[in-house]
């Protein structure tokens, strides 16, 4: 059976990102953004969604924090993408609710090769420390696009932002991991036109 792997290298004047991804993995997750809280959203990402994630990225973040995040959120995406190759045999679709204490998140998503992102988190808090939690719908913008996938987040209820957004990624890991998944009923892609 084919390894679904990937290593992209993306290289602006403002970032250098480097992923690495392999989709029938345990979690293994080797992550440093230079941004500690991306850091641990994106850990928790590889983690439950069982891909295997190496994510090292260096960016103007004396500028802000904006380019490195988009930019991890489009290499992403296309690591993935690419890992999927022609994408025969997988689920395609994916969901999760997931609680994390007070907060509860929904998350449903198709690789059918549409991208489109329906994001519905709201936090009281606009930040984590220095982290702009705006960013996160960038983030997840850019991965939509790349990854090719149709992707709806919405957090039902919660108070701590934390709380809120470890929700929010691990319902996507769930859902993304899903969704990834081979089933050996599916015959060529999964897909009534017969192709995404």
């Amino acid at each position: 059976m084919k390894k679904r792997t990937a290593t992209i290298n993306r290289q602006t004047r403002e970032t250098s990102i480097q992923v690495n991804l392999a989709l029938d993995g345990d979690g293994e997750a080797r992550i440093r953004t230079g941004i500690p809280f991306l850091n641990h959203m994106l850990d928790l990402f590889a983690r439950h969604s069982l891909i295997n994630a190496t994510i090292r990225a260096k960016g103007d973040l004396d500028v802000d924090y904006h380019h490195t995040v988009e930019d991890v959120g489009l290499a992403l995406g296309e690591a993935l993408n690419r890992a999927l190759g022609d994408r025969k045999g997988i689920v395609r679709y994916g969901w999760a609710v997931v609680p994390m204490d007070e907060s509860l998140s929904r998350v449903a998503l198709d690789l059918g090769g549409r991208p489109y992102l329906v994001y519905e988190v709201a936090t009281r808090r606009k930040k984590i420390r220095d982290f702009d939690l705006g960013l996160i719908e960038e983030f997840f913008r850019a991965f939509t696009v790349q990854g090719r996938m149709n992707l709806h987040i919405k957090t039902m209820y919660g108070q701590d932002p934390h709380h809120i957004f470890e929700s929010v990624f691990k319902a996507v890991a769930r859902a993304l991991g899903a969704a990834c998944a081979r089933d050996p009923r599916v015959k060529g892609v999964p897909s009534s036109k017969g192709k995404l």
